[in-house]
């Protein structure tokens, strides 16, 4: 059944742009019914991308005379190239080109890239029910003709598109090759700026403008880290916030490379906008993957970058924040974090948004956490533990801004990140410091 007017009233077992329709599609009906309360009918316009790729948005890496470059469309520029709105059904278009000049195939795995990826088929479909018969199998030929060919061969190149679930702010991408026995990987932190997301306003340069920051030594890195005041504070730096429980060592490359890859996502910034779609999450309990997060301070400023793993509703996420240090370790920058579990929201006068989230107060199991989702990701190339924290049981336990309990065995997670370069667990290095206990307590 076709929906839109010039449909000619077809039975439900009429086979139309290729695709047999039967009248036993629930799931394909519901879909159909929300987008025509919220779109009506629509015509299918796709236009040419002139200004596609763009350098600025595009990597590139080669490996053994392979070379793959990629980006991810805005959203605007995906509903010019494929003359339909890809939001309304929750897609992203991600670009990507191969250059194979070698004497065997490469097979691309696009499930290494986005295991829920959208066959060409599969996502014309969804778009069947605003469209008249004739543009929809318009529609499928042209999301077809879009896809990149999933083998690449000998001496040769194919550029194109695969349709995935759609990330606000960008995303990792793991580009995986495969041919003649042989595997190659390529990592991308692609970010997709839209005037909301915080890792937009970092300035690392801009922080320590025209002041030095020392190079440590081993030594001299354990003894500044065990010197950092146990937790983060309010604006006025009067009270003790939830506790500094975490260290990166990596240039800002490396934080959004590994912790993207790990499956952190950027967070949007505090604004009228974002506050807004948190009440309504919150209302609604929906998801907001990317939703803001909100200001501790350690010196003096509040943090220079969040992220999170978000569940799928609002109430619930794992979160960090991060501070840059004014030091470095072997050529690399220092991040000072704070990272722990919401499992709640409760009302509260001291947030602009009236609302705060409650944490787990069992912060060392949020800790190891993010420590577990780098190592399976493979984002680390040495990690230790390093003392800082008063200790908390559960009985007797430290209290933060919000007044929520946590309890903690007093470590600071140091986590080396290895960026774009993938780190076999079996090759991480340790920094023999501290020997953290196991945060469940078994």
């Amino acid at each position: 059944m076709n929906y839109c007017a010039d449909t000619r009233a077809a039975p439900d077992d009429t086979v139309r742009g290729g695709h047999r329709r039967t009248g036993n599609r629930m799931g394909t009906l519901l879909v159909s019914g929300l987008l025509l309360l919220l779109s009506g009918c629509a015509s299918f316009t796709p236009q040419a991308l002139q200004d596609w790729p763009d350098p600025a948005r595009v990597q590139s890496q080669t490996e053994r005379g392979v070379t793959v470059s990629a980006g991810i469309l805005s959203d605007q520029e995906a509903e010019r190239l494929y003359g339909v709105d890809l939001t309304t059904v929750g897609l992203q278009a991600i670009w990507l080109r191969i250059e194979n000049p070698t004497e065997h195939g490469r097979w691309l795995m696009v499930s290494a890239l986005d295991p829920n990826y959208f066959a060409p088929d599969e996502a014309a479909v969804l778009f069947y029910p605003i469209l008249t018969g004739q543009d929809e199998a318009r529609l499928a030929q042209h999301v077809r003709d879009l896809a990149i060919p999933l083998k690449t061969p000998a001496g040769g190149v194919t550029e194109g598109y695969v349709l995935a679930p759609r990330h606000e702010g960008g995303r990792y991408l793991m580009v995986s090759l495969v041919g003649r026995q042989q595997v190659m990987n390529f990592g991308f932190a692609i970010t997709l700026p839209g005037g909301d997301f915080d890792f937009e306003r970092l300035d690392p340069a801009a922080i320590y403008a025209g002041a030095e920051r020392p190079d440590l030594d081993l030594e001299q890195l354990r003894e500044k880290l065990r010197a950092l005041p146990c937790c983060a504070a309010d604006k006025d730096g009067r009270a003790a916030g939830d506790p500094l429980n975490l260290v990166m060592i990596g240039n800002s490359d490396d934080i959004l490379a590994s912790l993207s890859r790990a499956g952190w996502s950027f967070t949007q910034v505090i604004n009228f906008d974002t506050v807004r779609r948190m009440a309504g999450a919150a209302i609604s309990g929906a998801a907001y993957p990317v939703a803001p997060v909100s200001p501790l301070y350690f010196m003096n400023r509040p943090q220079d970058l969040a992220l999170q793993r978000a569940r799928n509703t609002i109430l619930q996420r794992n979160h960090l924040r991060l501070w840059l240090a004014p030091f470095r370790f072997q050529g690399k920058s220092i991040w000072v974090g704070q990272v722990s579990r919401d499992i709640d929201i409760k009302a509260t006068t001291s947030s602009s948004t009236l609302t705060t989230h409650v944490i787990d107060p069992n912060i060392d199991e949020a800790r190891e956490h993010v420590l577990q989702s780098l190592l399976v990701a493979g984002s680390v190339t040495r990690f230790g533990f390093v003392a800082g924290i008063e200790p908390a049981s559960a009985a007797n336990p430290h209290t933060n801004l919000s007044d929520d309990p946590y309890f903690t065995d007093g470590l600071r997670l140091v986590v080396v990140l290895s960026g774009n370069t993938t780190t076999s667990p079996d090759a991480v290095g340790f920094f023999e410091w501290r020997e953290s206990m196991d945060p469940l307590g078994k």
